[in-house]
């Protein structure tokens, strides 16, 4: 299986810097089996039967990127130089691992200045960057949020910079549990009127946690892609969710993680026979044509970049040549792509 298997030509203007607002207006391909069809996501309530549950992420993304000052003495007196930090994530020892920008002028030991309230001391550097912070718990979380910017992917960050309004679009609106440095960005065509028509159309929810890493963002370097190791996460899926989806399985409805990160985390969870168990721990799953499902008969997502480890997931559960056929359309019918883009609903054929 090849990397170039995964490939395809997406045109630079469908790439989206911003979504559409409101936030359920977002165009949504509903690919149903062999069948395809042009909706919208506020359609979603009409779309699923009475007795599915949709499984949602509820990780909140923290605003990872911090620009800082580093002085450091010299013949000519001090000298201040600016630095570029993006977070990753915590450690058990309280540091955070990170990267910099420019990371060859870091010196063990010296002092990062953030803001007037926070600020890191490079606490590792041989084994990657560690920064340990000058605040911690509710004070930390304060001065990261007045400080910090949003994580945005490169293929946006590289078109404009963040800014204000990226706090509140790149963020679900049920953001719970701080932790995550990249979105569950199918989740981000969800807002108060959407999830307020769920019910009545007898679709339930379940919440479950996957802070997202930035290794979701690095490419896949290797041609045979069943070589590939993926970047670990930690995920909990508390004993309450996994009631729900045990007693929706019973009942004889369907399980649809919205994102990749909430299926990735469930499919973790599961047992070969679709059972849940609660779980805590790291994931670091790779699903690739081939895969065995365990728990999930659907699933809700945005657009994938060429060549990533999601086209090959949603390769695994639509068919390559299928998906190839859903992706020929999105792009013939002008579907925005990747984190701030429309959205799919994919049901196969077995479902």
């Amino acid at each position: 299986m090849k990397l170039d298997d995964f490939d395809f030509h997406l045109p630079e203007g469908l790439i989206a810097t911003r979504p559409v607002r409101p936030r359920s207006s977002a165009r949504l391909l509903f690919a149903d089996g062999a069948a395809t069809h042009d909706r919208h996501v506020f359609e979603l309530p009409s779309i699923l039967r009475r007795g599915d549950r949709l499984i949602l992420n509820d990780t909140r993304v923290i605003p990872a990127r911090l620009t800082g000052a580093r002085t450091r003495d010299s013949a000519q007196g001090a000298v201040t130089a600016k630095i570029e930090v993006t977070l990753m994530e915590p450690q058990p020892d309280g540091t955070w691992s990170a990267l910099a920008k420019p990371m060859r002028k870091l010196r063990l030991g010296e002092t990062v200045k953030f803001s007037n309230d926070l600020s890191a001391d490079v606490a590792v550097l041989d084994d990657g960057l560690r920064l340990r912070f000058n605040l911690t718990g509710a004070d930390f979380d304060a001065a990261l949020n007045a400080s910090g910017a949003m994580p945005l992917p490169p293929y946006i960050a590289g078109k404009r910079a963040p800014d204000e309004r990226d706090h509140e679009d790149y963020q679900t609106i049920w953001a719970r549990r701080a932790g995550a440095v990249a979105a569950p960005t199918a989740s981000l065509h969800f807002d108060e009127a959407l999830v307020a028509a769920l019910q009545p159309a007898g679709i339930d929810v379940t919440f479950v946690t996957l802070h997202v890493g930035a290794g979701t963002f690095l490419p896949v370097t290797v041609d045979d892609v069943t070589t590939h190791r993926m970047h670990a996460e930690w995920g909990e899926v508390r004993a309450q969710a996994a009631a729900e989806m045990n007693a929706t399985r019973a009942a004889g409805g369907r399980i649809i993680p919205v994102g990749t990160t909430a299926l990735r985390l469930i499919e973790t969870a599961a047992t070969p026979d679709g059972r849940m168990h609660p779980y805590e721990g790291e994931t670091d799953i790779f699903i690739y044509p081939g895969y065995a499902w365990k728990i999930t008969d659907g699933l809700m997502t945005n657009f994938h970049l060429p060549k990533s480890t999601l086209m090959m997931l949603v390769s695994a559960l639509m068919g390559q040549d299928r998906v190839r056929d859903i992706y020929a359309h999105a792009i013939n019918a002008q579907y925005r792509f990747f984190s701030y883009g429309d959205a799919s609903l994919l049901i196969p054929s077995q479902t």
